[in-house]
Parts: structure tokens; sequence; C-alpha cells
């Protein structure tokens, strides 16, 4: 077994006491072309091992990128990514969920990268209806450049988790009832990319790609989808309440899993927009509710 795997088994062990920490299934791991398609610069994506493995190229021309078959309204969708190694300043790798219209849902993961020598910052965001500015940024508690590591996204009815290697980083629950927006009749497809974007993307844009660098590569592999799968204009999933992340362990954390969370917040965080009071002068409402207060 890999060493990610070990780690999780540690984390865990080290935050769980007698409680239950309900864990996402396995992923399932296919080909690339089961779930995903290139979608821009086909020549700069590479295949390996009958497609199992992929690498995206950025260049001084360009990045690239692909995105599902599929669209989907909740599910849970992983990928395992290696990040690209040595100096990756002003380069973003994302994953990310996104619906297609201009009042958009979007659930991100971003790797921004460095200089060489220093780490690797995964910023998450959620937007809804729109609107995002949701920002909150970790440092991993490994290199991400050494081996593939894997990033999930739970998303139902009730909240959106955020995981490395099945450890929760970060939940955005459905706060309706206080008011805040929550992903919920937009079907959305995933998308995935490398690129250029030295203009904000390392230490807000001070340091610039080294295209001398070039190219810049970055590894993907498992393409897991396990969603309600849903035509663009659906507005609810034929199976509510049927699947597996659907169910109630999935709905709430329990004590393990707010732990684990607390660990991260209190050891990985750098920035969280629950606490910047220059940037929004009143805490938003519902920050309290998923533990970022």
């Amino acid at each position: 077994m890999g060493s990610s795997f070990w780690t999780v088994c540690l984390i865990l062990a080290s935050l769980v006491s007698s409680s239950f920490c309900a864990l996402p299934r396995k992923p399932v791991d296919v080909p690339f072309g089961r779930n995903y398609y290139p979608t821009w610069a086909f020549d700069h994506i590479k295949y390996f091992n009958g497609g199992s493995e992929i690498q995206l190229h950025l260049d001084k021309s360009t990045g690239t990128g692909f995105q599902s078959k599929g669209s989907y309204l909740f599910g849970h969708f992983s990928m395992n990514i290696k990040m690209v190694p040595g100096d990756s300043a002003g380069t973003v790798t994302a994953f990310y969920l996104s619906s297609q219209n201009a009042e958009h849902d979007e659930i991100d993961f971003e790797f921004l990268g460095n200089r060489t020598g220093q780490p690797y910052i995964l910023q998450t965001n959620v937007f809804t209806g729109g609107q995002g500015n949701k920002e909150q940024r970790i440092f991993l508690w490994f290199d991400p450049t050494k081996e593939f590591h894997r990033y999930s996204i739970l998303w139902n009815m009730y909240q959106i988790v955020f995981y490395v290697d099945d450890v929760p980083i970060r939940v955005f629950k459905n706060s309706k009832d206080l008011g805040v927006k929550f992903p919920f009749d937009q079907p959305m497809k995933i998308y995935n990319s490398l690129w250029n974007a030295d203009d904000w993307a390392t230490r807000g844009g001070l340091e610039k790609t080294d295209c001398s660098k070039a190219p810049f590569i970055a590894g993907y592999k498992s393409f897991h989808i396990d969603g309600c799968e849903a035509s663009v204009n659906s507005k609810f999933c034929a199976t509510q309440g049927m699947r597996w992340w659907d169910q109630a362990e999935f709905r709430d954390f329990d004590a393990a899993q707010w732990r684990s969370l607390k660990w991260v917040r209190e050891k990985y965080t750098i920035y969280n927009y629950c606490t910047d009071r220059k940037r929004l002068p009143q805490i938003p409402s519902e920050c309290k509710r998923d533990g970022d207060i």
C-alpha cells in the first residue's frame, strides 16, 4: 500500500477515540475515456497505460484541460493528482465542478504553484448563483509533487465536503435557513486543467512563471465519478436519498470528522474568508455552522 494510505491511517488514528468515522467509499479506478474527454490543446495531454494515467503539459504557448462527459446533480467525485514538481510558480493545477450558466454554481480545488523549495498552496472555493468569494487556503502535510494523492468532493443536499486522502479539510453546509445560497438545482460537469495564472497565483502575482522551466507536467489518474447523472436543465436528482453518499452518515460530521477538520484548521490553514475582517467586516452567517470560527 502507498504511503498516502498509511498517512491517512495515522492521522485518523491520532484524532479518533471511540467514535466511528464515516469515510467515503473507495473510489473505483477507471480509464480516462470512460468518464472524460479533452477540451483544449489536445496535443498537450499525454496518455499512459491504456489511458489509466495521463499527463497535462503546460508550456509557453498553452496549457490544457479536460472535462466530464456527463453532468451531475450531487455525488462523490475524486481524482488522483501528482502536482508539477520543481519551480511551479505561476501555475495552477485545477480540479473542480461547475454548472454552465451565467449565475453558475462551482466547487473548486485549485493548487497554486510556488518557487522551488516553497510549499504548494491548496485553495478551495464555493460559488453559488455566480457569487464566490469563499476562499480558503491551506498548506498540505506532504509534498504533493512526489507521488499521487487523492482529492475528493462529496456533494449532497446537506453539505459539500472537500477531502485530501479521505481527511476532511473543509465543509460547506446547506445553510439556506440562514439566507445562504447552496448549490442544489444546477447540474455540474467536472473540469480539470493546468494553466498559467501568474497574474495572481503565486504571492498575488509577484512571482511569475519561469517559462525556461517548461514543460510543466501534472499527472492525473483514477478518474472516479459516482454521481447522479442529469441533463443540464434538470432541477432534481432522480435517485435522491437512495445513493450511499446521500445517507444519514454523510449528511453531517461525526465527532471524529470535526476533530480532523480542527486539526487542519489549527495546523495548516493560512487563509480563511471567515476570519478576514478587513475584507468582510461582518462574519458570514454560515461560518460558525461550518466550523470556521
